[in-house]
């Protein structure tokens, strides 16, 4: 097999504050051939997630990133070669990858490779398909339980995972209300999205908004930022509420471990009698397929809309996970290198 040259990124620095993209270093080098239960995998497109700051910073879910080592990512590509009984050459595969052209993997892990069939868009299967779409039919469903007519508010509500949830939310009935940022999100969400309601959190007040918005209290609250707006649905809550807790991206650039703004309202939820749950996807490994199969339904139904903020080329890849953080992405933060052969 000829020489591959493999362009990477490498993690030069533990980020202080948010992401620059001084924190990466690019490198060049050549790919390795895979060994005995190895893969080599031409990346296709890169998931960008706000849980890859963790990564960056300190031990989570999975070790942190060493200084030095390619940047972590949920990925999409095609096997070249294969040492691994299962997997050929032109498999599309799905798994924890790095910033880089080419890929070597054993497969196994936390994010254990997953094969796709020919044909599968990787795009859809890193979105509405993929980890995030996965993520709000869980934290929906089974975190969540929301019940018809009830009262569902989710923040970050214009990104991959809070767009899906709201939608799932109504599509059980639920009275559905984002909190997003600026009026071209908010717009989208109950024009395409089909929320009842959009609170801008950078032109509105959001405490007054949701007071007018929910007057009889918050049933489900799927918090996707933490810091100040948990604090005001914790104000706000309906009786035997539930809180799911799927992320925390307004804290995510203070110091490793640290929360700069705790929810110091918490007692609410002995008041209301509520709970406040975290969860990770990873907990619903073996319903992957089934919750698959109804977002796919969904989708070609038009159930769910599926929006996506489309980059290119590996070289603007730090330029693309600023966006997250930012504010500057709308939909599913994605980035492509290439189409599968």
């Amino acid at each position: 097999m000829a020489e591959l040259k493999n362009r990477q990124w490498l993690l030069a620095a533990r980020p202080q504050g948010i992401i620059k993209e001084t924190d990466f270093r690019w490198n060049e080098t050549t790919a390795p051939p895979p060994k005995d239960g190895e893969l080599l995998v031409r990346n296709l497109a890169f998931s960008f997630d706000p849980t890859q700051r963790g990564w960056m910073s300190m031990d989570t879910y999975i070790p942190a990133i060493p200084i030095g080592q390619v940047m972590r990512a949920s990925a999409i590509g095609q096997v070249v070669d294969s040492k691994k009984p299962g997997f050929a050459k032109g498999d599309l595969v799905q798994g924890l990858f790095g910033w880089e052209d080419y890929t070597i993997t054993d497969g196994g892990g936390l994010f254990s490779v997953e094969k796709f069939p020919r044909g599968t868009d990787p795009v859809l299967s890193l979105s509405v398909l993929g980890i995030t779409g996965l993520t709000a039919y869980f934290g929906t469903l089974e975190v969540g339980q929301p019940k018809s007519g009830e009262t569902f508010v989710v923040s970050g509500a214009a990104g991959a995972t809070g767009s899906v949830a709201g939608m799932i939310a109504k599509l059980k009935g639920c009275r559905v209300i984002g909190i997003a940022g600026g009026p071209q999100k908010c717009e989208w969400l109950t024009r395409e999205a089909g929320f009842d309601a959009a609170i801008d959190y950078k032109n509105e007040n959001v405490g007054e908004a949701l007071t007018r918005l929910c007057p009889k209290g918050i049933d489900i609250y799927f918090d996707n930022v933490g810091g100040e707006i948990l604090e005001l649905v914790l104000d706000r809550l309906a009786f035997r509420a539930r809180v799911v807790l799927c992320g925390a991206i307004s804290q995510y650039n203070e110091a490793a471990g640290v929360m700069a703004h705790p929810p110091r309202n918490y007692f609410r939820l002995i008041f209301h009698g509520a709970r406040m749950e975290g969860f990770l996807v990873f907990h619903f490994a073996q319903q992957y397929p089934a919750a698959r199969q109804a977002l796919s339904e969904w989708h070609a139904k038009g159930k769910i809309k599926n929006q996506v903020d489309l980059q290119r080329g590996l070289e603007n890849a730090p330029k693309t996970i600023i966006r997250l953080f930012t504010g500057a992405n709308f939909g599913k933060q994605l980035l492509t290198l290439g189409n599968p052969e």
